[in-house]
Order: structure tokens, then C-alpha cells, then sequence
């Protein structure tokens, strides 16, 4: 059995205690920000998921694919003609992957750190977010899910996990950086 969780709790902790996390979780948040949020998002699953299946990564994970849940979810919130900003910590995170794409450990590190966060948390987040909340929903059963994601980790892939939790971090950092109202207006 993998120690991945706890080899990874402190980044996951600092993650998860971002300003951007807080102002989700309080079910306020403005759906702009959160389709900006969804948009680079779907940067990262479309390349990360690509990658996979190309190493068969996710052939016993049918029910755990995101990309296009998120996309759903996307133009579900986005009003405006031109696509929301691509932040610098996504392109970032994409040349990363590009740089690791023949490593098909290092990518489950990232599928383990991404979906198994919407296995988990994200299953609060899908109660508090704006829209359907599609990329939360998943048509397995989520315990199994879980265990079928960490039946495919090992404790070599930490770094890589801690990676891809740094990548949020900076994600949810730049997302407050931009110039969109975090919360919605409360009319009382």
C-alpha cells in the first residue's frame, strides 16, 4: 500500500488553504472566476488525459475521464465571446507534462493528485460551486474509484504529486490576481 497521501499532505494542505479554496467553499463565488477556474482546468485534464490513454492508463478507469465534464461545465457559466484567461501556472503546467509524457508513472502521479481531489473534496465543491457541477459526478461508484486510482500508486511518485499540487497552488494564487470580482454581489 502506497504512503502517496501522507508523503503529500503538507502540499495538499497548503493547496487546499488558498484564498481562491476559501472563497469557493463559501458558496459565493463568482461564476466568472470559477469558469476562469474551469477553463484552465480543462487545459490540464485535456493534455494529462490524452497522455494517459495513450499508455492505457485509464482502461480499467472508464468512469474517471474529466475533460469533457469540465468543458460541460465551462459553457454552462461562460457568457462572454472570448475564452477566459490561461493563467501562466497552466502553461507551465503543460509544458511540464509535455516534458514527462513518455513517463507513464509520473502522469498517474498527476491523475492520482487531480481526479482522485475530485473523488474527495471535490464532492463538497459540487454543492458549494455555480452551474451542474458535472466534473464531480461520476457514474461508478466513488469508493471504488478511489481504490482502483490508488491500487496504481507508489511512494516513487511523490515528488511528482507534489508537483502537481504546487501547480494548484500557483493556479488558485494567479486566479485571485486577476481582475474579476471573487465573490458575487450580495443584494440584501
Amino acid at each position: 500500500m502506497s504512503n502517496l497521501k501522507e508523503l503529500t499532505k503538507d502540499v495538499h494542505r497548503d493547496a487546499e488553504r488558498q484564498d481562491f479554496v476559501k472563497i469557493l467553499m463559501s458558496g459565493k463565488i463568482n461564476p466568472k472566476l470559477y469558469a476562469t477556474y474551469l477553463w484552465n482546468q480543462h487545459k490540464k485534464y485535456d493534455l494529462l488525459e490524452a497522455m494517459a490513454n495513450i499508455h492505457g492508463l485509464l482502461d480499467d478507469l472508464p468512469d474517471i475521464r474529466r475533460k469533457m465534464k469540465i468543458e460541460e461545465d465551462f459553457l454552462e457559466l461562460w457568457e462572454d465571446k472570448l475564452p477566459p484567461t490561461i493563467v501562466k501556472s497552466t502553461n507551465d503546467y503543460i509544458m511540464h507534462m509535455k516534458s514527462i509524457m513518455h513517463d507513464p508513472t509520473a502522469l498517474m502521479a498527476h491523475i492520482y493528485t487531480l481526479h482522485m481531489g475530485d473523488l474527495s473534496g471535490g464532492q463538497m465543491i459540487a454543492r458549494k460551486a455555480p452551474g451542474e457541477g458535472r466534473m464531480y459526478k461520476f457514474a461508478g461508484d466513488n469508493a471504488e474509484l478511489k481504490e482502483s486510482i490508488r491500487a496504481k500508486t507508489n511512494d516513487d511518485m511523490a515528488e511528482e504529486s507534489k508537483y502537481c499540487f504546487h501547480a494548484s497552488t500557483e493556479l488558485f494564487k494567479e486566479l485571485m490576481e486577476l481582475d474579476i470580482e471573487p465573490y458575487l454581489e450580495q443584494t440584501d
